[in-house]
This record gives structure tokens, sequence and C-alpha cells, in this order.
């Protein structure tokens, strides 16, 4: 095995460049990844825009699935993984000793500590992200086996797409038996929302997007969506009526980004309705009528990453085989490429328009 591997680093705003790391030494209570595939998050281009870290140089990648290439009898122990085993990667692994992390809310820890965003590649032992051929396990990484006959392509979603949407749509949205869900954006996330409606049992799943969105409609329909609505061309409160009976939703889910959308999901929900909204609007201010949310006693929560019960969830449906989530990878990139890849997921490479992008490290 070589003592180096390459890794791609945002050295600052809008600079990426592939670098040399020393592959560290592997002790009792901890172990090393070899990369197999990297999603690039939504997320991702916000850093790489400089709107939302400070942990410059940085080794983007949060989204991972890999092989376990070292680890430590005590990791092993602990982990119930051993050496060849193929795993998926939490996010997040927090500090372990802030009040979060000792009541198990690690995602929620005071340091945010975690992969691809908060510890720069300056802190030793460098490797904090997966945009590179190794990733670096410590003793609070939490992984999961994942079947060896599952697509990587899939794979890669476990602690993103789907382990995100069970926890936002299930846990903190409290999604129930026949339950009408308007899913608002058919991104990556929000595709996932609707494996995650159909698996919770949901009624109707209505999925909103605009003109063009018609690749994205057409895979929204193939994981289980009843309706689609076409903001460009129809009105979504009358559309929505005309599905619900007049009836209207249980639970409106924003993947949108966009405060308009959230502004106006007050106007689609029943009385008592929840509003989760796990979409990031880029610091724009949202206009919401509160009083339509005092008269409807409607519920509005926010909703951020995943933990070990939502991925251990998301492990079983993808397992399962029951859904086509490999084909939700449209575009597939070598790590040379991961500065392109992370401007084709923002949108800013002319007639591209992914669903989901992600890196290959290893190849």
């Amino acid at each position: 095995m070589s003592k180096t591997c390459r890794a791609a680093v945002l050295k600052a705003v809008g600079e990426m460049e592939i670098q040399e790391f020393p592959i560290p030494e592997i002790k009792d209570n901890d172990a090393l990844l070899k990369v197999e595939m990297v999603g690039v998050c939504g997320s991702d281009p916000h850093m790489y825009e400089g709107t939302n870290t400070n942990a410059f140089p940085l080794i983007m990648g949060h989204e991972m699935v890999g092989t376990i290439e070292e680890i430590g009898e005590y990791k092993a122990k602990i982990s119930g993984c051993k050496k060849g085993d193929r795993v998926v990667v939490e996010t997040r692994f927090g500090c372990g000793v802030c009040e979060p992390c000792i009541q198990g809310k690690y995602n929620r820890c005071v340091d945010g500590l975690g992969y691809g965003f908060r510890i720069p590649c300056t802190e030793p032992p460098y490797l904090w992200g997966a945009y590179s051929e190794y990733l670096y396990l410590p003793e609070r990484a939490i992984l999961h086996k994942i079947n060896e006959d599952v697509p990587a392509e899939a794979a890669v979603l476990t602690c993103a797409v789907l382990g995100d949407s069970v926890n936002w749509l299930q846990m903190i949205g409290g999604l129930t038996l026949d339950d009408t869900v308007v899913i608002m954006g058919p991104g990556q996330q929000g595709l996932g929302g609707i494996v995650v409606a159909r698996e919770g049992g949901a009624k109707k799943v209505i999925v909103t997007g605009k003109d063009r969105d018609q690749e994205r409609f057409k895979m929204a329909i193939r994981l289980g969506a009843d309706h689609i609505i076409n903001v460009d061309k129809e009105d979504v409160v009358a559309k929505v009526r005309e599905y619900t009976g007049g009836a209207l939703c249980d639970i409106a889910f924003d993947c949108s980004g966009n405060p308009e959308a959230l502004e106006q999901s007050t106007e689609f929900v029943k009385k008592g309705a929840t509003i989760v909204t796990p979409g990031l609007y880029g610091g724009k201010k949202t206009p919401i009528d509160f009083d339509t949310v005092v008269f409807g006693e409607l519920h509005i929560k926010g909703a951020h990453t995943h933990h070990m019960g939502s991925v251990k969830k998301a492990i079983d449906i993808i397992n399962s085989k029951k859904y086509p989530l490999e084909d939700l990878v449209t575009h597939k990139y070598t790590l040379d490429e991961a500065e392109h890849a992370v401007r084709v997921t923002g949108g800013w490479v002319e007639g591209e328009f992914p669903i989901k992008v992600v890196i290959e490290p290893n190849k």
C-alpha cells in the first residue's frame, strides 16, 4: 500500500487543487476507509463559494461508501466491522463530550464535528473528507455495513439522501399511514423523500417542480409519486386541492431552497399539518403569514442531517432493491475532475442539469 494518497483540496473560495497527504498509521481505536464513491452534496457548492465554511484548506465530501482498508482491534470490536467490509460512514461523529453528544445527539454537536465541512486538512491526520482516495475513521466515526451487491450509486445515497429523508419526513415530520405528502422540489432530496413517504405508508405523494424538471418528473413517477405539478404552468394550491378532493395535505416537505415555495406551503396544508423544511435558502428571508400558522395550528419544523436510527432504516430500504435508486446518479467524475463536479452540482456549467453527482476517487 502506498504511503501517501491524493485528495481534492478546497484551498480558498473557488480554488481547488489535487494534493498528496500521508496515509495515517492506524492504531487500536481507529480505521482507514478506501473510498469507493462520494456524493457531491448540494451544500458543497456553497462551501466552494465560501458561504458556509471557514475551514480552509478543506477536503470536502461527507456522503461516502467504501471498503475498510485497515482497522484497529478496539475499533473493530465497537463497530462490528472488520478489514474488507463494505461500509457507509455517517457524516457527523461529534466531539463526544458536549451535552448533545453525551445525550446521543451527535448530529447536534456543539462543534459540529464531522466530515467534509468543519475540520481543515491541515489538522492531522489530514484525511477529514471523502474527496480523497482514503478517509480517516476516528474512534467516534459511525460505520454501517451495506450489502456487497448493492450498486455503489445506491449505497452512496445512504448517509445523505435516504438517511436524511427518513429523519426529516418520518422522525421529524411525523409521517404516518395514509398521510398525503407534498414534496416541493424534485432534486436528489425530494426524490429520496418520495421513497421514504412510500415506505412510511403515505396515501398520496404529490411532487412540485419547474418546467426544466421534466427528466426529474419522470424519475419521480418511477419512484412512486402519484401526481406532478409544474409550478411554471399550474396553480399549485388549486392542483393540490384537486388531487386531494379538497382535503389538502398532511405534510409539506420543502426541498426546493426557494423561499416562495415555503411561503406558499401554508396555503395547501390542512389544519394541524406539518411543514418540514430541510432546504437551505441562501440567507434569503421567507415572509410567512403567521396568522395562517396560528389559526391553522401548523407545525413548521427545520430539519438537518441524519443519525444512526434513520441511517439504519435507509440501509434496509437500499438493501431491499425495491426502488431504482442508483438511477438518481446522473453524473460521475474522477478525483481530478472534482472541481468540475462541484460546479456541475452548483448549476454553473451550461447544458448540465444533474440529479446526483458523484466522484470515484480511486478510478
